[in-house]
């Protein structure tokens, strides 16, 4: 006998967590306010999960439960984002009042994306490090 539970739930796990991942970083940054996306999550992660309890087709149910779950640790994620951010550990939107306060309170912040750089493959050299350390203090255009 042939089973979709494992499939359905494989897939709703995948696509919740990447989406999650991506949709939270990008909500974080543009939102001036979080209650908002947090309360969203919070209701469609209930939402998602009484629709589990509800279905009655097994592999439906389970992609529903994952599915919800993953949404309503989204609620708690945008949270941590928001910490990394204040860490200087994500990048914070000059655009957002909200980045902007991070930016003027907390020293570590920082609106340089570390991972968007190219791949050296090499250790840096000093003259390397100066034009780096250069270019994101804002000495250099």
């Amino acid at each position: 006998m042939v089973t979709f539970t494992g499939f359905f739930a494989a897939m709703a796990t995948f696509l919740g967590v990447w989406l999650g991942h991506v949709l939270v970083r990008k909500v974080e940054a543009r939102a001036v306010d979080l209650r908002f996306p947090v309360a969203v999550c919070v209701a469609a992660g209930f939402g998602l999960e009484f629709g589990a309890l509800l279905a009655a087709w097994r592999p439906l149910s389970a992609a529903l439960g994952i599915l919800g779950m993953t949404v309503l640790w989204d609620a708690v994620e945008f949270y941590r984002q928001e910490k990394r951010v204040r860490l200087g550990r994500a990048p914070a939107r000059l655009d957002n009042p909200r980045h902007a306060r991070i930016l003027a309170t907390c020293p570590a912040a920082t609106h340089i994306s570390w991972l968007d750089q190219d791949p050296r493959g090499h250790q840096l050299t000093p003259d390397e490090l100066q034009v780096f350390a250069a270019r994101f203090s804002g000495m250099e255009g």
